[in-house]
């Protein structure tokens, strides 16, 4: 059976499922970012953490609309005060800072990996999965160092807040196809 690429599935089909389910989801999916961000190597004016990798992840296994939710959940607690972000870091004011463009891009980023995901860029088809993940690396990047570049510059951003994460962010989109087709493998 051919599912609907404009519907709102993704390939745990968890907008199939109950609303408890998609709760539960959204609450396992903001700890998942949590974590993740405790997972870093500190640098300045942006540190590296697996952030993107968990961004990616979800949006390709929720589908759009619950991805980018979850990621907009997480960011609601960092902003309120919960220590979710980079390296326990809390507080709105990591949203106006320089990672602000990045954390403002999660979602969006979510958004597009789902969106892709849900027109088979998934497990189903590891290329199209890394490529999916890339894209959305790659969007964070840009999203994140145009910020960044109204504060210090353009040449700086891309010096400061793009090109050293140029190797992870392929790292990270080959690790996230694996996990992908690993969840396919495990659900067929």
């Amino acid at each position: 059976m051919m599912r609907n690429p404009t519907t709102s599935y993704g390939p745990l089909n968890l907008q199939g499922r109950s609303l408890g389910l998609q709760v539960a989801a959204v609450f396992l999916g903001t700890v998942f970012l949590a974590i993740s961000s405790y997972i870093e190597v500190p640098m300045i004016p942006v540190p590296i953490t697996m952030q993107t990798f968990a961004v990616t992840l979800i949006g390709a296994l929720y589908g759009w609309r619950l991805g980018a939710a979850t990621v907009i959940a997480w960011l609601a607690e960092g902003a309120a005060g919960m220590p979710v972000l980079a390296g326990g870091a809390a507080g709105i004011a990591h949203f106006f800072g320089p990672t602000g463009g990045y954390l403002l891009a999660f979602p969006i980023v979510a958004a597009v990996t789902g969106w892709l995901a849900q027109r088979g860029w998934n497990g189903g088809n590891p290329g199209l999965a890394f490529a999916a993940m890339l894209i959305g690396n790659l969007l964070c990047l840009v999203l994140g160092a145009t910020w960044l570049a109204a504060m210090i510059g353009v040449e700086k951003a891309i010096a400061l807040g793009v090109t050293p994460f140029l190797i992870g962010a392929v790292l990270k989109s080959g690790l996230g196809a694996m996990t992908l087709r690993l969840i396919g493998r495990n659900r067929a």
